[in-house]
């Protein structure tokens, strides 16, 4: 596969619907993603097709879909990116938690590396200078 194209917030979604399947279920299946995303079971093939056609899934129709080693990866750094905005919206923001979790959702997607990156180092100082007046 040639360099990885952006991937669509819909696509991240899938993969780490995935993911999150793989962990609890052992596999993932088209009917619990489509139930876990809230669609048409019909919608998600035409999904995974385009995942698989990325290497990103190993999917064939019928079968269990697991994620390659690329799409693990791309999967675990939106769940990473999803853990911390949520956490920073709840318990820095304090926002409440339902809130939250539907933000983080959607700026997990809208956030790229580098901006990210520096997100996270500037509320780790903020963390530690909170830290440090407490102390």
């Amino acid at each position: 596969m040639d360099a990885p194209e952006k991937l669509s917030e819909a696509l991240e979604d899938y993969l780490e619907t995935i993911l999150e399947l793989q962990e609890t279920k052992t596999v993932a299946r088209s009917k619990d993603i489509a139930e876990k995303l809230d669609i048409k079971r019909g919608s998600v093939t035409g999904m995974l097709k385009k995942l698989a056609k990325q290497d990103l899934i190993n999917y064939e129709p019928y079968g269990y879909v697991t994620l390659t080693a690329q799409g693990e990866k791309i999967a675990r750094e939106v769940e990473r990116r999803h853990i911390f905005l949520k956490d920073f919206l709840y318990r820095i923001l304090e926002v409440d938690e339902e809130t939250a979790e539907k933000n983080a959702c959607q700026m997990e997607h809208a956030m790229d590396a580098i901006t990210f990156k520096k997100f996270k180092a500037f509320v780790k100082k903020l963390d530690a200078s909170w830290n440090g007046a407490n102390s």
